[in-house]
């Protein structure tokens, strides 16, 4: 470990998988950091997560890829259905760029917060202002000033940092669909990972490594649509869907189930700003539909550690150049893609799923190369 590299200090604000993740690579790189999260207590919502083989790429990077496969599900073949079960495409998810796994998010998120310094990450801690300049960045929260020479902000869609620094950002946007997340007990199901897709909805269904089955479940639908009866209202829209799902929905509470409406960020013209830097869903929030929101703040972690190695005015801006033409790259193609798989006309439909059979897998495989095939630089 270098003198300097040592004696560098960062701040990190937001304590989710990007900003844990950044609090690792930094550490390992041999950085002095400071995590600050608002939350009372390191709560993780989403239910499960796919990840793919960047992300587990990155994981091994970070020194936890084993830990995590160790609570994963290796996903096996899987592909598209229409609402009657009918397969529209089927792939084999393992081949050609590494395996997928999936598990619980905040199991996820215990593995990365072990491999971060218990002192190191202050609770209860709310981010009141940040200042940055080419040579220093300040941090005042919980009415403690902090100073370093790197702050990241890795504080979600709803960033404080990027509302401070990136003032004129465009604030995010409604993605057309909500979204319900729910774990459904172990159930006899075949082995396919599914997404299935209706008109304007669809239903995924992916097996964890105890044989609990995650499940999420999308509809286009006004923002800040709420129901008091979330079981009710699936029921409703998805009990004449093929088997597993209503199977599924009569297996869970209405309090296990987690319902969110869907965002994704319009493009920053940058990610970094004097000695801040933006990472995950303050940077590049997207859509879920390719499974890249983890991961890509995973590579951002592992990338931001890497190019920080020397210079740090040079470092970020070698971060910026790197990351932001991939993951806004990516985030567009997520959006692209649920805007297709969402569809919701009487043409656009039987469209959709007759473009979808004749989908060549070679093409699929070819198409996700740029994205599953990322290496830290």
């Amino acid at each position: 470990m270098r003198a300097d590299v040592a004696d560098r200090n960062a701040v990190i604000v937001g304590a989710g998988i990007g900003g844990l993740a950044a609090a690792i690579a930094l550490h390992r790189h041999g950085w002095n950091i400071k995590v600050l999260e608002r939350a009372p207590a390191l709560r993780e919502v989403g239910a499960g997560i796919s990840l793919w083989p960047n992300a587990t790429r990155a994981l091994d990077l970070l020194g936890v890829g084993d830990q995590v496969r160790a609570f994963s599900a290796v996903e096996g073949p899987g592909g598209f259905r229409d609402h009657r079960g009918r397969w529209l495409f089927r792939s084999n998810l393992q081949t050609p760029y590494g395996e997928t796994l999936m598990l619980r998010r905040p199991t996820l998120l215990d593995i990365l917060r072990a491999a971060v310094p218990a002192e190191a990450i202050a609770l209860n801690t709310t981010v009141t202002h940040v200042e940055t300049t080419a040579n220093q960045a300040t941090v005042t929260a919980g009415g403690v000033q902090h100073s370093a020479d790197l702050l990241v902000g890795a504080d979600g869609l709803h960033s404080t940092v990027r509302t401070s620094l990136w003032p004129n950002a465009k604030p995010p946007i409604y993605a057309g669909y909500t979204t319900w997340r729910l774990i459904a007990p172990p159930l006899n199901l075949d082995a396919d990972v599914t997404e299935s897709w209706g008109r304007g909805e669809r239903v995924g269904i992916f097996r964890l490594a105890d044989n609990a089955i995650y499940t999420y479940l999308t509809a286009k639908t006004p923002p800040a649509t709420t129901h008091p009866d979330n079981r009710a209202e699936l029921h409703r829209r998805f009990t004449h869907w093929h088997h597993p799902i209503p199977t599924i929905l009569k297996s869970v509470a209405n309090s296990e189930i987690l319902h969110h409406d869907i965002y994704r960020l319009p493009a920053l013209r940058t990610y970094v700003n004097g000695r801040a830097a933006l990472l995950g869903d303050a940077a590049h929030a997207m859509t879920p539909d390719l499974g890249q929101g983890a991961a890509t703040a995973l590579e951002d972690a592992v990338d931001l550690a890497d190019a920080l190695t020397t210079n740090i005015p040079h470092g970020l801006h070698l971060y910026d150049r790197t990351r932001r033409p991939r993951t806004q790259a990516i985030a567009r193609r997520s959006a692209i893609f649920g805007a297709f798989a969402q569809a919701s006309g009487r043409l656009t439909v039987p469209l959709r799923n007759t473009a979808t059979t004749l989908l060549p897998e070679s093409l699929f495989q070819r198409s996700n190369r740029p994205m599953l095939t990322w290496r830290s630089n």
